[in-house]
């Protein structure tokens, strides 16, 4: 069930994250790369996924130089990664930090919008590979080493448009349906543990996908991803613990 966030009373202070040591897909740019900077500056060791290494170099810059503690980078393709390459991914994380915190499973490509009809089948597959397939394996890789942990936070992100259906959003609508659906399976099979797994949608907000999707829009009249993250915040902290199967807006409607 979807709901407008409760918590955008929520504060993030340097220790709200202490300790903890959380992945970010998509960690080289936008929303991915400022909830990468955001964590960090809480207190938390980040491990950066993402394609592009330059991108990923210029996110693992900032956090050294903000002070916080050193991430790792990983380098990813999810349009070409397989379950061996997220398996080796859970191996590396297992023996260089011996448990995992969080996940924030921020990577996604919006395909183009047309009409149904016109959708091309390359492209929805390689949209579905993306956003759905490629968070599918990387679970069921992670979930023996989140399972270790009973504070884990695993956080899927959605849009408005994986809620109710949109005309001329067909793939990116129908891998957003699937990441819900993806959630709350994991939520009520885990209902009776501590670990949690929700989503998260950051509404209108100043990313390139944005603007790739309204290119008439003004994005100065949007919120840039600095300035939802306390809702990111809040579902990796212990705060949240005992929120389960939620998903929760970033922006007040």
């Amino acid at each position: 069930m979807s709901e407008t966030l409760p918590h955008l009373a929520f504060e993030a202070h340097e220790q709200s994250l202490a300790n903890k040591v959380i992945l970010v897909t998509g960690a080289g740019d936008g929303i991915g790369k400022e909830a990468a900077l955001t964590y960090a500056k809480c207190g938390a060791t980040v491990i950066l996924v993402g394609k592009t290494v330059a991108k990923l170099e210029a996110t693992y810059d900032e956090i050294v130089a903000q002070g916080s503690p050193q991430p790792s980078i990983v380098p990813m393709d999810h349009q070409g990664a397989n379950a061996q390459h997220y398996q080796g991914l859970v191996d590396t994380i297992a023996g260089e930090y011996k448990k995992l915190d969080g996940v924030l499973f921020n990577a996604s490509v919006l395909g183009t919008l047309c009409p149904f009809a016109e959708i091309k089948e390359k492209e929805y597959d390689q949209v579905m590979q993306v956003n759905v397939k490629s968070q599918f394996l990387m679970v069921q890789a992670l979930l023996p080493l989140i399972k270790k942990n009973e504070t884990a936070s695993i956080v899927f992100t959605t849009s408005g448009v994986g809620r109710k259906g949109r005309a001329f959003w067909g793939t990116y609508s129908m891998s957003k349906f699937a990441t819900e659906a993806m959630m709350q399976v994991l939520a009520d099979e885990h209902k009776n543990k501590a670990i949690r797994f929700n989503c998260i949608n950051p509404g209108a907000t100043r990313t390139d996908m944005r603007s790739k999707a309204y290119p008439g829009e003004d994005p100065n009249t949007l919120k840039t991803p600095a300035q939802i993250m306390q809702t990111y915040v809040y579902l990796m902290s212990d705060v949240s613990r005992g929120v389960n199967g939620r998903s929760l807006d970033c922006q007040a409607k």
